[in-house]
C-alpha cells in the first residue's frame, strides 16, 4: 500500500514495521512528530521523557532488556543526551537500539546550526541519512538490523526539509520480533574503567567491520551519468543535486559513518571533476581530502544555512535563476505570541520595571521581540536559572539581585531547570526565578509534560507539583500569580526582588490555544480612545492603530483583558455584539 507521508511519519511507520517495542523522547522541532505518530500504534509503548538524556537512558535500558528501542531529539537535544549515547557505543546493544537526531540547517526553530555528523564520528556510531520519506521508512527498518548485526546503537540523521516534507511511501506489515534473552554481563554493561578499556579495542574493530559492510550495502549507490561532473552527496542535498545537475554522475551516501573508502575512490576515479555537496560542515569533503582526492566543495558553497537547486546552479554552473515575482512585496511577518498568551502581561511588567531578564527556550523567547523587548539572554534549555545565579555572583556587589530575574517554562523547568534551582538554593544567591506555567509544552505543538497530569497517549498520570519541587529544592518563598493580572504581577515581582533570600514566582495560566480553555468575549475600542498607544505596548496581534485610534480585531481577540487594564481612559470594553 502506498501513502503520502511526512518524513517523520515515515520514520514512525518504519519503527512500527521493524517491531520496535519501546520509544522515549523529548519533543524538539523538527523531530517531534516521529514520537507522536509512533504513539498511534498500540503495539509500541511511547512516552515523553522529562529531557533527552532520560529518553536516551530509557531506550538504552529497554535495549539491554532485550527489546527493540528508539529515542528521538533535535540536534541540540543530542547535546543533552550525549553522555549516555557515547557510553552506549561501548556497551553495545542487546535488542536493537536506534536514535534519530534532526538537524536544523537555516535555524528555522533553533538557537544554533550544529552538524550532528560530528557526534557519530566522535562516538563511533553508525549514522544513516535518508533523503526522502520512502528512505525514512526503509532506513528506520534497516537501522534495527544493523544495530543487532553489529551490536551497535545506530543514529539516523534527518534535517528540517526531510522531516517536514512529504513523499510517497510503500508501507508493509509489522515484523514480529521476540524479546531477546537478558544475560548478566558486567564486562559489557558495567562501564568502570577496567571494563571500558577492554571494550574500546572491540569498538574499533567493530567500526572496521561496518566500514567493510558499507562498501557494498544498498544504502550507498552510484547513479551513472556524465563523467564530466561527479557529485558525492547525502540527505536532502541529494534532492537538490538531482534537480540542479540532472546529467551528473552521483554517489549518494546513505551510510554517513563510517564512510566507504573504496567506493568513494572508485567513483572519484571515474569522473573528470568531483564535487562534494553537503549542507553545514565539510564532513564528507574532509574525508575525501584525507584520502588524497582532489575535490571541490566549500570553496564554492556556503558552510551555513540551507542549500537549494538555484544555489547549486549559480555556484557550480554560473547560471543565475530569476525567481518568480508577484509584483508586490509581501510584508515580513515575524513570529509573535498569540492573542491571549499568558506570557504577555508578565513580560510587559518585566519590561516596564527595566529588569535584566535571563531567558530560556520556549514560546516565551518571543518576549525578546519589540515592543516588549523583555529578554536579555537565551542560550539553551535550563540556562535561565543557572545563568541568573552566575550573573548575580558576578554583579551582586552592584545590587544585581534586586534588578534581575530568570524566566523558564513549566516543561523546560522539568527538563533542566530543577538542578539550576537547587544550585541557587545551595550556593545562595538571592535570585528570583519566574516559572511560566502554561500547562503544556507549547513551542513544539502542545505536548504533555510531567506537570500536566497526562501521558503522551492521553492516560491520566500523577501531575508533578512545581510548588513542591521548589520547596524540596530549598526555596522557602514560593508564590503563585495570575500573569494576566498586571497589578498582582508587579506587586509580586517587586516583593520578591526586595527579599533577602532566593524565591520562585509561578505565573500560572493555561496556554490560550489549549482545547479546554474557554475564552471571554472579544473586546472592542470605544470612542473614549485618545490614541495614546498604551495598549500597543503589549504587542498583541489583535490590536492595531487605524486612523490614529486603537482597533481590536474580534476574530483574533480572546478577551484576556490585559489591554483593558492598561487603558487609562476605559476605552476598551467587551464587544456586546460578539457577546450576543
Amino acid at each position: 500500500m502506498k501513502e503520502l507521508m511526512l518524513g517523520n511519519a515515515a520514520v514512525a511507520r518504519g519503527l512500527y514495521e521493524a517491531g520496535c517495542k519501546v520509544i522515549s523522547s523529548y519533543p524538539g522541532t523538527p523531530s517531534t512528530e516521529i514520537t507522536e505518530e509512533a504513539a498511534k500504534f498500540g503495539e509500541i509503548y511511547c512516552e515523553w521523557a522529562p529531557n533527552e538524556k532520560v529518553a536516551a537512558e530509557v531506550a538504552i535500558g529497554a535495549s539491554i532488556g532485550g527489546a527493540r528501542a528508539f529515542f528521538a531529539m533535535k540536534h541540540v537535544g543530542l547535546n543533552v543526551a550525549a553522555d549516555p549515547v557515547f557510553t552506549s557505543s561501548y556497551t553495545g546493544v542487546n535488542g536493537g537500539l536506534v536514535m534519530v537526531v534532526a538537524d536544523d540547517p537555516g535555524m528555522h526553530s533553533s538557537q544554533n546550526e550544529q552538524d550532528s555528523r560530528h557526534y557519530a564520528v566522535a562516538a563511533k556510531l553508525v549514522m544513516l541519512e535518508p533523503s526522502d520519506s520512502a528512505e525514512c521508512l526503509e532506513f528506520a527498518k534497516k537501522a534495527f538490523w544493523l544495530s543487532e548485526r553489529f551490536s551497535t546503537p545506530v543514529m539516523i540523521r534527518l534535517s528540517t526539509r526531510v522531516s517536514h516534507s512529504q513523499g510517497l511511501v510503500e508501507t508493509g506489515s509489522r515484523q514480529v520480533v521476540e524479546l531477546k534473552e537478558y544475560k548478566k554481563d558486567a564486562g559489557r554493561f558495567v562501564m568502570v574503567p577496567a571494563n571500558a578499556r577492554a571494550r574500546h579495542p572491540k569498538i574499533e574493530e567493530r567500526q572496521k567491520e561496518i566500514a567493510l559492510w558499507s562498501e557494498n550495502c544498498d544504502l550507498n549507490r552510484i547513479e551513472k551519468g556524465s563523467t564530466k561532473i561527479g557529485v558525492i552527496t547525502a540527505g536532502i542535498s541529494y534532492q537538490y543535486v538531482k534537480e540542479a545537475l540532472p546529467d551528473a554522475s552521483v554517489l549518494k551516501i546513505g551510510v554517513i559513518n563510517p564512510l566507504p573508502e573504496k567506493l568513494i575512490r572508485d567513483f572519484a576515479a571515474g569522473v573528470d571533476k568531483l564535487y562534494i555537496i553537503e549542507e553545514l560542515d565539510p564532513i564528507i569533503e574532509n574525508y575525501c581530502k584525507a584520502l588524497g582526492l582532489t575535490v571541490t566543495g566549500k570553496e564554492l558553497l556556503p558552510d551555513c544555512g540551507e542549500y537549494s537547486q538555484s544555489l547549486l546552479r549559480e555556484k557550480l554552473l554560473g547560471e543565475t535563476i530569476t525567481p518568480l515575482s508577484f509584483g508586490e512585496n509581501v510584508p515580513v511577518r515575524p513570529p509573535v505570541m498569540c492573542p491571549g498568551c499568558p506570557h504577555r502581561g508578565l513580560f510587559y511588567v518585566l519590561s516596564k520595571l527595566k529588569l535584566m531578564v535571563n531567558g530560556d527556550i520556549g514560546c516565551y523567547t518571543l518576549g525578546s521581540a519589540p515592543p516588549l523587548s523583555a529578554l536579555d539572554t537565551t542560550v539553551c534549555m535550563g540556562f535561565s536559572i543557572s545563568g541568573l545565579h552566575g550573573y548575580n555572583l558576578a554583579r551582586r556587589e552592584e545590587g544585581s539581585e534586586k534588578r534581575s530575574v530568570a524566566v523558564i517554562g513549566d516543561s523546560t523547568f522539568m527538563h533542566s531547570g530543577i538542578t539550576g534551582l537547587i544550585n541557587i538554593a545551595y550556593n545562595r544567591t538571592n535570585s528570583v526565578v519566574i516559572i511560566l506555567d502554561n500547562s503544556t509544552t507549547g513551542m513544539t505543538g502542545h505536548q504533555d509534560n510531567p506537570t500536566t497530569g497526562r501521558t503522551l497517549k492521553g492516560d491520566i498520570a500523577r501531575a508533578v507539583s512545581i510548588e513542591a519541587i521548589c520547596k524540596a529544592a530549598g526555596i522557602d518563598r514560593v508564590t503563585v500569580i495570575d500573569p494576566n493580572n498586571l497589578s498582582q504581577v508587579e506587586d509580586a515581582v517587586k516583593e520578591e526582588l526586595a527579599a533577602d533570600e532566593p524565591s520562585v514566582i509561578i505565573a500560572r495560566r493555561p496556554c490560550a490555544l489549549l482545547k479546554g480553555v474557554k475564552h471571554s468575549a472579544a473586546l472592542t475600542v470605544t470612542s473614549a480612545c485618545k490614541g495614546c498607544k498604551a495598549c500597543m505596548k503589549l504587542g498583541c496581534p489583535a490590536i492595531s492603530m487605524k486612523d490614529g485610534f486603537a482597533a481590536i480585531d474580534p476574530t483574533l481577540c480572546v478577551g484576556c483583558g490585559v489591554c483593558e487594564e492598561l487603558c487609562a481612559f476605559k476605552a476598551i470594553t467587551p464587544n456586546q455584539e460578539v457577546q450576543a
